[in-house]
Parts: C-alpha cells; structure tokens; sequence
C-alpha cells in the first residue's frame, strides 16, 4: 500500500457557506475543500500521493491529454445513512473497471486497495460535505490523465496523474424519477466494435455532444444510441445503461459488446432483480421490436440506469419518422420499485445481502 502524505487546507470553507451549498448542490457545480493526486512515471512507478486542497493543476500546454486525450474517469457516491455513518457503493466494482479502462487505454494500472484507499481518504476528510438531503450524495470522480511534456503519436505517455475529487450532488435529472423523452440518433455513433466503448474516456461523452445537442432540438432530453453496423439495435441512452420490462417480473438489457459502459448500476440490477422475483437477462432489442411491442403491451416500461441519476424512465421515444409512448407514459412499478431497494440499500434503509456497501467513517 502507497503511503498518502496528508496536507490539510489551511483555508477550508466556513460552515455556513457550506451548508448554504448543500442546501442545494446542482450536480457537479460545488466541490468540496479537498482532492487526492497520485503521480505514476516510469522510472518510479506510483508515487507522491498525497490528500491536499482543492485547486488548479498546472500543466505544460504541450501535455499529452490536450492532444491525444489519453485520459479516462470514473463515477461513484458516497451516502450519509440514516443511522449518521457515511458510506460508499461498490468502490472495488469501480475499481476494477478503472483498471480495465487503464489497459485499454495504454495507461498504467493502480492498485485496487490505493484506488480505494484515495477514496476514503478524502470521504473521510470532508465527510462534512456528504448531503443528509433526501436523495443527495456526495459525488466522487477519480480520473487519469497523461502528463507527459511533447508531440508524438507513436507511443503512450511516460508519465500520468491520478486525482480524486468529490461534489455533493442533488438529483441528477431535475424532477427526480420524471419520465424523459429520447431520441434515435441514426445520425451519429457512440462507439464501434474494437473502439472504447466499454471505457468511461472524455471523447466518447465529446463526440456525444452534437447528438444531444440535436436531442434537444427535437424536443427531447436524451439521445438514445444504436449500433454503428446497422443502426438498428439499441445500446445506451447518453451515459446510461437501458433496461426494459415486461409485464411485472422480466427485465432486459443489452448485452455487453465491447461498445457498451458495463454500468455498476447494470450489474447491480442484474444481481438485485432477481432477489426480488424478477428475471433479468442480457440480450438485444431492435428499434422495431421496441415501438412494437410497446403497441402491442408486451414491453411495458424502459428505464436507464446509471450512478448519477439511479434509475431514469423514460416515458416517450421519438426519432425522423417514427414516435410513440412507453406504456401511458409515466413511471411504472417495476422502474420505481428497482428504484427504491437499491436507494434503500445504499441509504441503509434497506438490508444489504451483497456486501456493496463500504463503510467509510
């Protein structure tokens, strides 16, 4: 295990403008007083960890990340459970998928127990900036950039930093567990086969931008991706996971390819649903089969997942030439009910038979 060099800020934020913040966070807005930052190159491998405050990083502008974007992030929370401890949701599945995306990447790995490490390190710092609002969390975002100094597309960088910093978040989607409006992007691609999809780096959500941005346009509030071959299968919506539902005790989702994020709230649902009576699968779904078998009352709800928003309805699809409503449009019991035990769990309400949650402080 690295040893951490623990710099506390001389200047944190006075209480009362803090608690003024988590009166209402927004979501990635406010940051706490506090980051962690590991430094890896190749001579020393992972070195010169410390918790320190929260600041600028100063970089040379011919850094490699600027020109290359060899760089990639990942997302979890930390929760204030009722009974006053403060807690983290599955941090070892988050850290093993941020060492599958260091490989694809051609970065280095960090070791899962320092990646851990550095989250509860800084949790426990500013643990007074965990929410105790209903449906609030404290946002963590590690990520890892290459540092190295020059131009050069032939080979990886030599040098890279970790860093870890937290927001105290409210809801990612205003409303809740508000029904969105998606579009078909038949227009563009998310990710291809061999491509990264399955890893969470900044210019897959970049070249993401003009499809939402068309979304919105649309009257929508997210872009569903298909596949690139064919554009006719549905992979994900935005940065989320789907899910659909049949009847009261079936859910699917698309399976894993390569070109879709395997979500840590996906693979939650999967384990979680069937402790509740309710089947979960992996396969596929065309955009035909989607707008038939809502027609016809076999599909009768779809939700995406994700750890920003939970779990998300979606209640309308439209695209060039084709719309229609999921079910009557609203959230149903099987979203909600999903919803709510997972909630439960990571707020304590509920019992948690996987041993996800990690106690912190």
């Amino acid at each position: 295990m690295i040893d951490f060099e623990i710099r506390p800020s001389d200047h944190p934020t006075p209480e009362a403008e803090r608690d003024a913040m988590l009166r209402a966070p927004g979501f990635g807005q406010v940051f706490t007083d506090h980051m962690v930052t590991i430094r890896w190159d190749a001579e020393r491998g992972w070195h010169d960890a410390r918790l320190e405050p929260y600041g600028p990083l100063t970089l040379d502008p011919a850094t490699t990340v600027f020109h290359y974007a060899q760089e990639f992030f990942e997302g979890l929370k930390a929760y204030r459970q009722d009974n006053g401890s403060i807690v983290m949701f599955r941090p070892e599945a988050n850290a093993a998928r941020s060492n599958s995306s260091a490989r694809r990447m051609a970065m280095p790995e960090l070791p899962e127990e320092t990646f851990i490490r550095a989250l509860e390190l800084l949790v426990t710092q500013d643990r007074d900036w965990v929410p105790q609002a209903e449906g609030n969390s404290l946002y963590l975002r590690p990520f890892m950039i290459a540092t190295q100094r020059g131009l050069g597309v032939n080979h990886p960088s030599s040098q890279y930093l970790f860093c870890v910093i937290a927001s105290p978040a409210a809801s990612y989607f205003a409303g809740g567990v508000k029904p969105v409006t998606v579009w078909l992007s038949e227009d563009y691609t998310r990710a291809a086969p061999g491509g990264t999809g399955a890893v969470k780096c900044g210019g897959n959500y970049a070249a993401a931008f003009t499809a939402q941005r068309q979304a919105v346009e649309q009257g929508c509030d997210q872009v569903v991706w298909l596949d690139a071959a064919e554009h006719r299968w549905v992979e994900e919506m935005g940065g989320m996971n789907l899910f659909f539902v049949y009847g009261k005790d079936r859910i699917v989702t698309p399976g894993l390819t390569g070109t879709l994020l395997p979500g840590v709230t996906r693979d939650s649902l999967l384990k979680l649903a069937p402790e509740l009576g309710i089947a979960a699968e992996e396969g596929r779904i065309s955009i035909g089969q989607w707008q038939e078998q809502c027609a016809s009352g076999e599909l009768t709800e779809v939700f995406a997942c994700g750890t920003a928003a939970v779990i998300t309805p979606v209640g309308k699809v439209k695209g060039e030439d084709r719309e229609w409503l999921v079910g009557d449009g609203a959230p149903g019991p099987v979203s909600l009910r999903l919803r709510e035990e997972l909630l439960g769990i990571q707020t304590g309400r509920h019992t948690d038979h996987f041993n996800w949650i990690h106690k912190v402080c």
